[in-house]
């Protein structure tokens, strides 16, 4: 094989063979990006839900005036929801911790700084008595629907500084009643620690460290509980993942069921299976005179055409071979049918061949000529490598295949099976011509054979 041609090999092979991590990467990014979509439309949704029953509960709880600045918040809380959904991405976004900075301070804010449509006056640090920190915790559970573990701790630690930091700023410059704090003391008969209970003076710091001390507790296990789903996800891609990459040499229907075994290609065994060989006659003088990326392109079209039907017939594509590959039918399970679907599956792809050249000479293109050879027989297969595993088949039946393959350029024709795989084809089919179209051969001498066998020829060599 030309320089050309194994150039063109390297490259697909490089192409094809991506790292672990990188295809693991490519999958947990589309597992995290479906997972923080659609876990922040939910928590949007529940924060719209959420502030449409406390905007309807609050006017029977207060109904006052007043109630219309808790109103106005309500709105804004649901106008950062929805800027939420416009700048959301998957990994860190300024943005999107921005928004959520503004919603925790908004809640702050309302929370201690005193509504200005109240009637009357009231001392700023009574603020602290009606349990507004309660609402800290459902942007909590919300962030645990759609932010990383990271998220939820920074949610814990941006709402103790906030909250700390009000109760400070109510404590130097909010407004107080000297005489409610005189009149608790006379009430309680000077007993310091219930002053400091029922005056509504006091900012309680004891109960504000109290109250962001549990909050942290809680952010803190709920951001252990979002890392262990991550890592749970993180498997499930690489799941995925490993799926896929069956699914690049086995059918479908196999790929279903090595998902559901464990470790079904571990083992080391032998059986009898159908093997494919399919090689681009003189595609070396081809791709001497095209440029790479022309090679590149027709190698691709040229696979293509060959894998889909591998697929089709419940093939696995053992490997590309430069301009040809490999396919085994049988592996890794054998079926009732494996050497009729090689058969089929080998004269489906000299018609997708010449139905390709019909485009190719209508493209002004010249047509392109593949050879086939298919036995059939016993192999020993299982995972090759120590560090890299490769699942491969291998005995003297592989070998027998790629020379029948190769005795298609003496005997003129697109393919060539063994009298193995009529024999196997006629027991699957209970027929004595399960190989219509296919004409029989002199005796050939193949190396690895003792004795020379029998061979049917179908196709003429385009």
């Amino acid at each position: 094989m030309s320089s050309v041609s194994d150039a063109a090999n390297v490259g697909q092979g490089l192409q094809a063979q991506r790292t672990e991590a990188e295809e693991t990467n490519r999958y947990t990014e589309q597992a995290l990006l479906e997972h923080k979509r659609d876990g922040l439309w939910l928590a949007v949704r529940a924060r719209w839900v959420a502030l449409a029953v406390t905007a309807v509960m609050l006017p029977f709880l207060n109904p006052n005036i007043e109630v219309l600045y808790y109103e106005c918040a309500l709105g804004l809380f649901a106008l950062i929801g929805w800027a939420q959904l416009k700048v959301w991405r998957v990994g860190q976004s300024r943005a999107e911790l921005f928004l959520l900075w503004c919603d925790l301070a908004l809640l702050t804010i309302v929370a201690t700084v005193p509504n200005p449509f109240r009637v009357g006056d009231m001392p700023t640090a009574m603020q602290f008595r009606f349990d507004t920190f309660y609402y800290f915790y459902i942007f909590l559970a919300a962030g645990t629907l759609s932010y990383s573990w990271r998220t939820v701790v920074a949610i814990g630690t941006w709402t103790t500084g906030l909250w700390l930091a009000g109760a400070t700023l109510i404590y130097f410059f909010g407004d107080t009643a000297a005489g409610l704090t005189e009149a608790v003391s006379r009430a309680v008969g000077g007993d310091d620690h219930m002053v400091e209970i029922l005056n509504p003076n006091a900012v309680q710091f004891d109960q504000r460290v109290q109250e962001v001390v549990i909050f942290l507790l809680v952010a803190g296990t709920l951001a252990l509980g979002v890392r262990r789903y991550t890592e749970l996800l993180n498997r499930q891609a690489s799941a995925e993942r490993e799926r896929s990459n069956l699914a690049r040499y086995f059918s479908p229907n196999v790929v279903a069921e090595l998902s559901k075994a464990d470790e079904p290609l571990k083992s080391v065994r032998t059986q009898d299976v159908a093997v494919l060989f399919v090689d681009i006659v003189g595609f070396t003088s081809f791709a001497e005179t095209r440029s790479p990326e022309d090679v590149i392109k027709t190698l691709r079209e040229f696979h293509g055409r060959m894998e889909a039907e591998v697929f089709r017939h419940n093939g696995t594509l053992d490997k590309y071979l430069g301009d040809g590959l490999m396919a085994t039918f049988g592996t890794p399970f054998t079926t009732d049918n494996d050497a009729s679907n090689a058969v089929a599956c080998a004269k489906a792809m000299v018609e997708a061949v010449d139905l390709w050249n019909q485009q190719r000479t209508r493209a002004g293109e010249p047509p392109i000529r593949a050879s086939f050879g298919v036995h059939y027989g016993e192999v020993t297969l299982g995972d090759i490598g120590s560090n890299r595993l490769e699942f491969s088949v291998i005995g003297n039946t592989v070998n027998v295949a790629s020379r029948l393959e190769s005795l298609t350029r003496k005997l003129d024709c697109s393919l060539i099976v063994s009298d193995d795989v009529l024999e196997r084809a006629a027991d699957e089919h209970k027929s004595a011509d399960p190989l219509p179209g296919f004409s029989r051969k002199p005796k050939q001498r193949i190396r690895g054979l003792e004795q020379p066998i029998t061979i049917w020829a179908y196709g003429q060599a385009g």
